[in-house]
């Protein structure tokens, strides 16, 4: 496998870790009530407390990835409330009496546009967070991650 194939995969499967990460602090958010935001907190504390031990990261790496992955879910997190709402109109919509196919299909194109939105939120974040590693610490991460999958019965 190429250096290029082995860094892509890399950078895919920490994007995917960080996208789970992230995705679960704004569905703890979103659905715990008001101490969900220190449950969510605590939660991403532990995701990024793993990862920093997984790639062995010093401490300046630290401090710059911790900001990153914060601002990345402050710019989510109304993003993930957009979605909710498009997933209440839909569920509107298929709720009455005639089903309205132009509205659905405006409704379908809003929550792709907001997918999008946030997937490229996303991947900038993964970019940012990949520069902060070195190469040597995302192929321990993509390493890590690839056991993880497999235990996971991911198999592909």
């Amino acid at each position: 496998m190429s250096i290029f194939n082995r860094q892509t995969i890399a950078a895919f499967l920490l994007g995917s870790t960080l996208v789970v990460g992230v995705g679960a602090f704004a569905v703890e958010r979103h659905m715990g009530g008001p101490h969900a935001a220190i449950d969510a907190s605590a939660h991403m504390d532990r995701m990024l407390k793993h990862l920093y031990v997984e790639v062995d990261a010093t401490d300046a790496q630290k401090a710059k990835i911790e900001p990153l992955v914060k601002a990345a879910m402050a710019d989510i997190k109304p993003m993930h409330e957009q979605l909710h709402q498009i997933h209440l109109q839909v569920m509107q919509q298929m709720s009455a009496a005639t089903i309205d196919r132009a509205a659905l299909e405006t409704t379908r194109a809003q929550g792709v546009a907001l997918a999008d939105q946030a997937s490229k939120r996303l991947v900038q974040l993964l970019a940012d967070v990949g520069d902060t590693l070195t190469p040597a610490q995302r192929q321990k991460l993509a390493d890590h991650l690839g056991q993880m999958h497999q235990r996971h019965g991911h198999h592909g």
